[in-house]
């Protein structure tokens, strides 16, 4: 269901042109920068209001007064925001109204979610990873808010059950103290709002490698491609059993490969050129989701703007890693250690758009493999210098040196005097690739208090070229990751060119 959240919003968020632009306005409106990551998340009219629909304001101002929204009451201690966006994308079975043929003994009950989602976009805004965490794993879950004013007593339980018992505020708590990454916004959609949103663009194309006959999904299909439709379209995306491992992350891969899907459709198949089309779109896009209050049509234009370069291609999607959980075989939990590195690697891919010098020259990018590096330590911490210099190495470096320096406050990048000309480009390279605030290389070396040469797990050639200290300070902001996504979970990862036909 949250995978047709993002999709939804998706498509508001890059709808550049709105019905009421004329043809010409319509163009600036390129095929080849498609949709912003947001509109990937459902986050909801985002892409649209990009400076090209700006004539369109108001249009767009009528339709976001539709939206339903709620606050977050996430409490008073939170994760520290990292300049990175994380929207919570959940998918709502609500048997209530119009959603009581999917359950008519579950009406009255409330809300239940199988689909948790977290859609991360980088700091810098060059890509976003699509996180989901399967409804069977068993977490520890926070005190929380409950309903009618009750308290939720924390305690190991399985994840769904902080939305089922506490809503979207207990979701959140429960997400944030799992992986200390801060949840900006959510977006909730539900049954019937899904099938509008589909509908709405046509249908998407899906894949079987067998035939399907699931009751419970209400899906009947033979082998082989077809365009699913409302309850069609829906089944696909609820059934379990009837495909795959029957295991809910078998399902999991199937949503994240129909988003890809929703995706493509939106940005290649004319629904940004059609204003009927779109103005459809949007309008069941917003009668179908929920969002935050701080999710307001100034915050959806300021997102527009900072990722509206991305396209589909940029979108990953990963689960959680899991294994089995001991005393419940139906059941998973996080795998350890591997969650938590990449839970880290998401929390660190902090970068920093650089903003070029006034009267500085373009010189050439220089690249990680060209910079010899000396790591010095002056945290106080031990150890920390040869811990960085491998982090580095993996990215490129040539490391030549580790030792220790004088104790330092802050981490610092320098080069030799003598080095003026080169320096400062070659320490940049190495500034980029730390996290939080951009450092500026400084002039003039610091004397190292100890020093041996580091040994590479793999050889490497001798660039040359100026050497590169790296002070690491008591306020050391950690190396920013290359990608949120593991190598050991490569494997794992769903995006435009996985195969379909799962």
């Amino acid at each position: 269901m949250r995978e047709r959240q993002d999709q939804a919003v998706l498509g508001r968020q890059v709808a550049p042109s709105p019905p009421s632009l004329e043809p010409k306005r319509r163009r600036s409106t390129p095929r080849r920068n498609p949709l912003t990551p947001l509109g990937w998340v459902a986050v909801v009219l985002t892409g649209v209001l990009v400076l090209a629909t700006l004539g369109g304001y108001g249009y767009y101002r009528y339709i976001e007064s539709g939206l339903k929204r709620v606050p977050i009451n996430a409490g008073s201690s939170r994760p520290p925001d990292t300049g990175a966006l994380n929207v919570l994308l959940v998918g709502s079975d609500s048997r209530d109204g119009t959603n009581r043929k999917y359950g008519a003994t579950s009406i009255g009950l409330g809300e239940r979610t199988d689909t948790i989602m977290l859609l991360h976009i980088a700091p810098n805004r060059d890509g976003a990873t699509m996180i989901s965490f399967p409804r069977d794993s068993m977490v520890m879950i926070p005190e929380c808010p409950g309903k009618n004013g009750a308290v939720l007593a924390g305690g190991l339980r399985q994840i769904n059950s902080a939305f089922n018992d506490g809503g979207i505020d207990c979701t959140i708590r429960t997400l944030e103290s799992l992986t200390n990454i801060k949840i900006n916004h959510f977006v909730k959609v539900d049954f019937t709002g899904f099938k509008g949103i589909i509908d709405a663009i046509g249908g998407i194309k899906i894949c079987l490698p067998k035939a399907v006959n699931d009751p419970k999904a209400k899906l009947v299909l033979g082998p082989g491609e077809h365009v699913v439709k409302g309850e069609q379209a829906l089944g696909y995306v609820r059934t379990r059993y009837a495909l795959g491992d029957g295991s809910d992350l078998s399902r999991i891969q199937r949503q994240q490969v129909f988003l890809t899907q929703v995706l493509q459709k939106v940005t290649d198949g004319g629904l940004l050129t059609d204003p009927a089309a779109l103005n459809n779109f949007l309008k069941a896009a917003v009668s179908a989701v929920t969002v935050d209050s701080g999710l307001s049509l100034d915050r959806m234009l300021e997102i527009a703007n900072s990722v509206k370069g991305l396209t589909t291609k940029e979108l990953k999607g990963i689960t959680v890693p899991t294994e089995p959980y001991p005393a419940d075989k139906n059941r998973v939990q996080f795998s350890e250690p591997s969650a938590k590195n990449f839970f880290e690697n998401v929390r660190n891919d902090v970068d920093v758009k650089t903003v070029p010098t006034p009267g500085k020259s373009s010189a050439p990018k220089i690249e990680n493999k060209q910079v010899r590096l000396q790591v010095l330590n002056g945290s106080g911490e031990q150890g920390k210098a040869l811990q960085v210099a491998d982090e580095l190495a993996a990215q490129g470096f040539v490391v030549t040196q580790v030792g220790n320096a004088a104790t330092t406050a802050t981490t610092s990048i320098r080069y030799a005097k003598k080095d003026t000309a080169q320096g400062p480009a070659y320490g940049d390279a190495v500034a980029g690739r730390l996290s939080k605030d951009k450092r500026t290389p400084e002039e003039g070396k610091v004397k190292a208090l100890t020093s041996q040469p580091y040994k590479a797990k793999t050889p490497v050639k001798n660039p040359g070229g100026p050497v590169i200290q790296l002070i690491i300070g008591k306020d050391w902001p950690g190396v920013r990751v290359v990608s949120a996504i593991p190598d050991a979970l490569k494997d794992k990862v769903v995006d435009s060119n996985t195969n379909p036909c799962l």
